[in-house]
C-alpha cells in the first residue's frame, strides 16, 4: 500500500476524495484492452481511472518537430496508475500571481510527453458521452495531470474525462524552412506541433474511447484559456472535422491574446523566418543539427504568446487561416458551443491599481477606444481615485463581455446551433482573494469539483454547493449540449436579438450580456473597427 499523507484534522475533512486516491491498495486494478494493448488502472471509489497512457509514440530524435506519429503496441500488460511526465516546460510549483499550487504542473517533464488520462465511471450500461480535456498555460506550460483537472468527480456523474498533454512552446510551435520542406515532401502539416498533437489524441479518443464504455460520436472538446484558444482552432480546423460534436471554450476566443501582445496570428511565412532566426543563434546549420541539440539548448527567451517561435501559426492545414477568418467566413464546426469569461479576467496579468488618476484614466480611454472615448467617459463616471479604479476593472470586464458579443455575433451569422455563454462571478477564498478577485481559471476547480485539491484556500458550504451546480451545468451540457437539467435555474441560449448570459456564483442568473446603453456603445466601438479583448 502506499504511504498515505499527514494532514491537520480540518484539511483531512476537506482533502478526503484526494486522500483516498493517494492511498490506493496496491492490489490489481480494472483492466481494458485498446488497439495498443492491455492496460491496468486503479480503482477511485466509484470510478476508474488510466493515467499516463500514450497516444502517440515519443516525438524524440527524428520524430521532434513532426506530426505525431502512431503509439507503439506493447506485450503483456501496461500499467496506468501513475501519471506520466508532462511536455517540457519551466516549473513552478509553488505557484505564481493568484495561480497557487494546485493550478500548476508538478513531476517530472521530458520531451517524451505525449500521453493521456481517462477517468471512467466503474460500472456503465451504456456507451457514455465524453470530455477531452485541452490544459491551458499560454502554450508554454500545462499538463493534463495539473491537480485541478483531476476527472474522478465529473465521470462519477456519468461521463467519461480525457486529459491530455501537448507539445509546448519551441518543441510545440517552431517550424523553419526546412521542417517546412520536410513535412511537405512527407505529406504531413508544415507546423503547429501541438495543436496536431491534440488532433492526434481526438483520433485516438475515435479509435479506442469505447474499451472505456465510451461512445466516440458524443466528444466534447474543452479547455480554459491557451486550451480555449485551442478549442476555437480545431472548431476552425479541417483536420479535426468529425472528431468531435460539442465544445467548451473557457477565457479564450479565437483572436485571444495576453495584454500588450501582437492580436494577429502570425503566417507560416513569419514562423519560418522567426525559426531560420532561432537556428542561427543556436548554431544549427541543419535540421538534423538542430534535432540533435538537447532540450535545455532550445530554450528560449520569448514572451508568451507573442512570438511565432511559441504560439499556433496559419500553416495552411491545420489552419488554412486565422480561426477568426474562418469563423468569419463561415468555415468552422457546426456544433452547440458553451463558453464564457471570468469578471477579473486581468488581475494576473495586468496592474490593477487601487487607485488611478484622472489622466490615467482619460489615457486608457482614448487609448481603448479612440474618438469614441467621451461616450464611454459620460458611461463610466467617476468622481474619487478609488472610483475610476472600480471604473477600469468593469471597462475591462465589458471589453471581455463584448468580445463575447461579437464572436457570437459572427458565429451566428452562418449557424443556428446553440451557444450558452456564461460570466463567472465568485471570489474564490484565499490569503489574497481582495487583491485576484475572480481571477483568470478561478472557475476550473468548481467545474470539476476538485476544491479538495485546494485545503489551504478553506473552502466554504456555499463553495461546495456552487461546485456541485457548475459541475452539473458542464457534464450536462457534455451529455446532451445542452447545460439544462432538473433542478437547475434556468440557463437560456445566447441570441443576437436577446444577448443574455448566465451569472455563475453564488446565484446562477440569466442576465442580459451588457446593460443597453453600454451594449449600443460597444456595437459603435467594433463597427468603427475596434476589436475588444477579453483580457
Amino acid at each position: 500500500m502506499r504511504r498515505c499523507v499527514r494532514l491537520p484534522f480540518v484539511a483531512l475533512l476537506l482533502a478526503a476524495p484526494f486522500i483516498a486516491g493517494l492511498c490506493r491498495a496496491a492490489a490489481p486494478g480494472p483492466y481494458v484492452r485498446i488497439a495498443q494493448g492491455v492496460l491496468e488502472g486503479v480503482r477511485e471509489g466509484h470510478v476508474k481511472a488510466f493515467l499516463g497512457v500514450p497516444y502517440a509514440a515519443p516525438p524524440l530524435g527524428a520524430y521532434r518537430w513532426r506530426a505525431p506519429q502512431p503509439p507503439i503496441a506493447w506485450r503483456g500488460v501496461r500499467r496506468a496508475r501513475h501519471f506520466a511526465p508532462s511536455c517540457l516546460q519551466t516549473l513552478t510549483p509553488q505557484g505564481a500571481g493568484p495561480w497557487s499550487p494546485e493550478y500548476v504542473v508538478h513531476g517530472r517533464v521530458s520531451e517524451n510527453c505525449l500521453y493521456l488520462n481517462v477517468w471512467a465511471p466503474a460500472h456503465a450500461a451504456r456507451p457514455l458521452p465524453v470530455m477531452v480535456w485541452i490544459p491551458g498555460g499560454a502554450f508554454i506550460s500545462g499538463s493534463g495531470s495539473v491537480p485541478i483537472y483531476d476527472g474522478r468527480h465529473l465521470a462519477a456523474q456519468g461521463i467519461i474525462v480525457v486529459t491530455i498533454n501537448y507539445r509546448l512552446g519551441v518543441f510545440g510551435f517552431f517550424t523553419d524552412p526546412a521542417l517546412v520542406s520536410e513535412a511537405r515532401r512527407l505529406h504531413e502539416p508544415p507546423g503547429n506541433w501541438g495543436l496536431q498533437d491534440m488532433i492526434g489524441a481526438l483520433r485516438w479518443v475515435q479509435h479506442n474511447i469505447g474499451a472505456f464504455g465510451g461512445d466516440p460520436r458524443a466528444v466534447t472538446i474543452a479547455g480554459q484559456s491557451a486550451g480555449a484558444i485551442a478549442v476555437q482552432a480545431l472548431i476552425a480546423s479541417p483536420l479535426a472535422t468529425g472528431l468531435f460534436a460539442r465544445a467548451i471554450a473557457e477565457s479564450g476566443l479565437p483572436d485571444s491574446r495576453l495584454p500588450d501582445s501582437p492580436r494577429r496570428v502570425p503566417s507560416l511565412a513569419a514562423a519560418e523566418r522567426a525559426g531560420a532566426r532561432f537556428a542561427r543563434a543556436k548554431g544549427a546549420a541543419s535540421l538534423a543539427a538542430l534535432r540533435a541539440l538537447p532540450p535545455r539548448a532550445l530554450r528560449t527567451s520569448a514572451a508568451p504568446m507573442s512570438s511565432p517561435l511559441i504560439m499556433p501559426s496559419v500553416d495552411g492545414t491545420v489552419l488554412p487561416a486565422a480561426p477568426e477568418r474562418l469563423l468569419a467566413a463561415g468555415r468552422f464546426a457546426r456544433t452547440p458551443v458553451l463558453l464564457g469569461m471570468n469578471a477579473d479576467e486581468n488581475t494576473g496579468f495586468r496592474a490593477n491599481p487601487a487607485r488611478l488618476s484622472r489622466a490615467a484614466w482619460h489615457a486608457f480611454l482614448v487609448k481603448t477606444f479612440g474618438a469614441l472615448a467621451p461616450r464611454f467617459a459620460r458611461l463610466f463616471r467617476a468622481a474619487s481615485a478609488r472610483g475610476r479604479a472600480r471604473a477600469l476593472r468593469t471597462v475591462r470586464r465589458a471589453l471581455g463581455l463584448a468580445a463575447l458579443y461579437r464572436w457570437s455575433r459572427l458565429r451566428l451569422t452562418h449557424a443556428r446551433t446553440p451557444i450558452y455563454a456564461y460570466l463567472w462571478r465568485h471570489v474564490e477564498p484565499g490569503s489574497r482573494s481582495r487583491l485576484w478577485r475572480v481571477f483568470h481559471s478561478s472557475e476550473i476547480p468548481y467545474v470539476f469539483e476538485t476544491l479538495a485539491a485546494s485545503p489551504q484556500r478553506h473552502f466554504t458550504r456555499l463553495d461546495a454547493t456552487i461546485a456541485q451546480r457548475m459541475s452539473r451545468y458542464w457534464v450536462n451540457f457534455v451529455k446532451t449540449g445542452d447545460p439544462n437539467g432538473p433542478g437547475l435555474p434556468r440557463w437560456p441560449r445566447l441570441t443576437l436579438k436577446a444577448p443574455r448570459i448566465m451569472r455563475l456564483g453564488a446565484r446562477a442568473a440569466a442576465r442580459p450580456i451588457l446593460p443597453a446603453p453600454l451594449l449600443a456603445a460597444m456595437r459603435a466601438f467594433i463597427a468603427a473597427g475596434g476589436a475588444p479583448q477579453l483580457y
